[in-house]
């Protein structure tokens, strides 16, 4: 092999390198902001479910047997 070749394979190399680094550092960047997203949407599913479970806890304090439904009422002219 001549100089030359080897030089142009060398240079060939570095320039695949090149390439690998920058594509590494951007995938790297995409999935740094991937995984903040997620830990965002995981947050507000947990403040979510929150909300909901009180919600219910308010529905059924105000659903509770022991106070009359509506539909249980006499009406005022029996």
């Amino acid at each position: 092999m001549t100089d030359e070749a080897t030089r142009d394979r060398l240079d060939a190399l570095e320039t695949r390198l090149a390439y690998q680094e920058d594509w590494l550092d951007t995938l790297d960047r995409a999935l740094t902001a991937q995984d903040r997203r997620v830990a965002h949407l995981e947050r507000i599913n947990a403040l979510l479910r929150e909300r909901l479970r009180d919600l219910r806890q308010n529905v059924e304090t105000l659903c509770d047997d022991s106070a009359p439904a509506p539909h249980d009422e006499i009406p005022p002219h029996y």
